[in-house]
């Protein structure tokens, strides 16, 4: 033990870690009543960390360039050990992150933290977060997912709105004239290297400028006013060990939501992953709708709710320009929430309504209601901050305390009821413009579906179905044959007999025979590899693909049948001696929620669509039942080969929810017994 302090000592000697410990830790004293808003600080290192980690393992085994990248991405997906954990930690973590850091920078919106003395913390905290979003840009990009491709193309094309030098500005970020792998390897270079030491550096002013100056607390009070004979706050605790176990509670919160997304939602419904990135860019394909990440979507809304390019890239970059000089615009006597008038609350709730309803608007395609909308709110966000200036002036406050106070604030029902107040207010307008005209599956409804992942049985039948009736066109290019044999139970030799084609070996990839020239020629482009299709639409969609296709005999159907799900396709229905061949019958009117039309006067259903329904003209050698039975089989397999670790993510996110809510037990009591002689 002597050697242990020794060593200490001699290291202290030439690098004070115990003077660096005492200012930032053992001997900081922080404000004694902060609440759970203050935990989202301790957060954001928590995430910047993960990310940091992750991110380096990533780039082990990726490859930035346009040819390999979204390969190298499937590659980390199912062949690397636990590959797949790794990514989703950083994929969630790029989300979680910006999740964290808006709630810190409201928190200090809340009670005042950017007012003096801290300017240059809020300041700091400000570059912080626009390096942030462009950390997360040109991480966005690495995939080279469609949306990632076409994302891009749109963010960058913004700077050519800029006067005199706008397109050759836009060039030189490109590093080519369209976005090629030039662009790719440039946006990895600056995404893993440039970027991170920028922010790290950041990070570290952003809290050496926090510990100088000291903590701001929910009733805006400055604990170092008030000290005791030896120096110490009197409303200060030691950061340690106070805060350290008090955050651990936090943390393991933080943690068990942040998992409980990794196990079993990693995509969040395509917020956190983008479904259209589970297609490989494809610059002569455009995407349907293109859309930033979530966390880029209030600036987004406010750029298309102006009607010029250049204005909406002046108002885009202002909203985030117009943060860094909020310690000057608040003239308000007190800085926190708590105690300011009746004006400043309601501004503030209009406001977090605002950049709600913009964030929602902008993952939506725009409608003249809806951009009428994010006009309204993009002027309710800068009338926030311009107007600040007169409102918190004028208004009435209520005397700030003279030391902190341990009630709560407002306490739990009121936080509820403004939180609801805060929901409506952007539920309510965005229900009045948010009317879709879109089936999910094209122009019907899908069909009810879930694939049966567990069933070894039905993924051998689907395998079957697959290998006897889609492989000859559709390739399975990043699963392998034997990953694939042994998950489904299927031996060895008899996979060697129905898996492999031509020369291939038992460990490669599942690569279709079909030549992509010749494919191109049949079908006038290659079909797509089904490996992610079943992602980047969805189990339904595939499900109810293949139960209809109908007979068209019409000039541009060479192979004489089309499809209800995805009409007009190219490609002949190779499952027709198992269904037989349907053709159209007349059906009902179908409503835009799913619904069937009916007569306003009469109030029966409207059967006016000729295709509204399939029936079977020439029967197949299987019943109705029995090719919806091998159709669920063959849309399981596809979910199964789409991302061959599902099974085992779930499985694994129990065990490690299970852990983190018993951890979380022990870390309530430690902190319960830490602070109940404070409080």
């Amino acid at each position: 033990m002597n050697w242990l302090i020794g060593l200490r000592d001699w290291v202290d000697a030439r690098l004070p870690i115990v003077r660096a410990w005492d200012t930032h830790m053992g001997k900081y004293y922080a404000p004694k009543n902060f609440n759970f808003w203050y935990f989202f600080g301790v957060l954001s290192l928590l995430v910047l960390v993960n990310q940091l980690l992750t991110g380096v393992w990533l780039t082990m085994s990726f490859e930035p360039s346009a040819e390999r990248a979204f390969a190298a991405v499937e590659y980390i997906m199912r062949d690397v050990e636990y590959g797949w954990l790794i990514r989703y930690m950083h994929s969630t973590g790029a989300s979680a992150f910006f999740v964290v850091v808006y709630l810190h920078m409201f928190r200090g919106l809340l009670y005042g933290s950017y007012r003096k003395p801290r300017e240059l913390v809020w300041i700091f905290g400000m570059f912080i977060y626009f390096m942030l979003m462009a950390e997360g840009f040109l991480g966005y990009v690495l995939p080279w997912g469609q949306m990632s491709y076409w994302g891009a193309q749109v963010i960058i094309s913004l700077f050519g709105a800029i006067p005199y030098f706008g397109e050759d500005l836009v060039q030189w970020i490109r590093g080519d004239y369209l976005i090629s792998g030039i662009t790719l390897n440039r946006f990895f270079a600056l995404h893993v290297v440039a970027v991170p030491i920028i922010l790290l550096a950041l990070v570290v002013l952003h809290l050496l400028a926090l510990h100088e100056v000291g903590s701001n607390n929910p009733d805006g009070v400055e604990i170092k006013k008030k000290k005791d004979a030896n120096g110490v706050p009197l409303d200060g605790v030691a950061f340690h060990p106070y805060y350290t176990v008090h955050d651990i509670v936090g943390v393991v919160v933080f943690l068990f939501v942040f998992c409980a997304i990794i196990f079993f939602a990693p995509e969040m419904g395509g917020y956190f992953l983008e479904f259209a990135n589970f297609e490989e860019a494809n610059s002569l394909k455009t995407p349907a709708h293109i859309a930033p990440v979530w966390y880029y979507t209030p600036f987004y809304s406010m750029l298309r709710a102006v009607p010029d390019k250049f204005g909406g890239f002046v108002v885009m970059a202002a909203a985030i320009a117009i943060m860094f000089v909020l310690p000057w615009l608040d003239r308000s006597p007190v800085k926190s929430i708590r105690y300011k008038g009746a004006l400043s609350r309601a501004a503030i709730v209009i406001f977090a309504a605002s950049f709600i309803i913009l964030g929602v608007l902008g993952v939506k395609a725009p409608t003249p209601e809806r951009t009428f909308l994010a006009q309204i709110c993009t002027v309710l966000y800068f009338a926030f901050f311009l107007l600040m200036p007169v409102y918190t002036s004028i208004e009435k406050t209520k005397p700030e305390p003279a030391r902190v106070t341990m009630d709560g604030g407002m306490g739990p029902w009121k936080f509820l009821a403004v939180l609801v107040l805060v929901g409506l207010m952007a539920f309510l307008p965005l229900k009045a413009v948010g009317a879709e005209a879109a089936f999910d599956c094209g122009t019907i409804p899908c069909d009810e579906f879930s694939p049966a992942l567990d069933d070894k049985a039905s993924l051998q039948r689907g395998a079957k179905y697959y290998m006897n009736y889609c492989m000859g066109c559709h390739s399975l290019k990043y699963a392998r044959f034997e990953r694939t044999a042994t998950d489904l139970g299927i031996p060895l030799p008899l996979a060697e007999q129905n898996l492999i084609f031509d020369d291939a070996k038992i460990g490669d990839l599942m690569q279709n025979a079909m030549p992509v020239p010749l494919a191109k020629k049949w079908f006038g482009a290659p079909p797509p590899d089904l490996t992610l299709i079943s992602r980047a639409r969805s189990p339904e969609y595939i499900y109810t693909y293949l139960r209809n296709f109908y007979r068209d005999d019409s000039p541009a159907r060479p192979w004489g049948v089309n499809n209800r799900v995805f009409p007009d396709v190219a490609m002949p229905h190779v499952l027709i001696e198992l269904q037989g061949l349907p053709e159209c019958a007349p059906g009902p009117v179908l409503a835009h929620n799913g619904g069937i039309k009916r007569d306003p006067l009469t109030g029966e259903d409207m059967l006016e669509d000729p295709c509204g329904r399939l029936q079977i003209t020439q029967a197949g050698s299987m019943t109705v039942e029995e090719f919806d039975t091998a159709m669920a089989d063959l849309a399981s397999f596809l979910a199964y080969v789409a991302e061959p670790m599902a099974l085992e993510r779930k499985r694994m996110g129990i065990y490690v929810l299970l852990f983190l809510a018993f951890f979380g037990v022990f870390a309530y009591l430690l902190n319960r017994e830490y602070w109940k002689d404070v409080h």
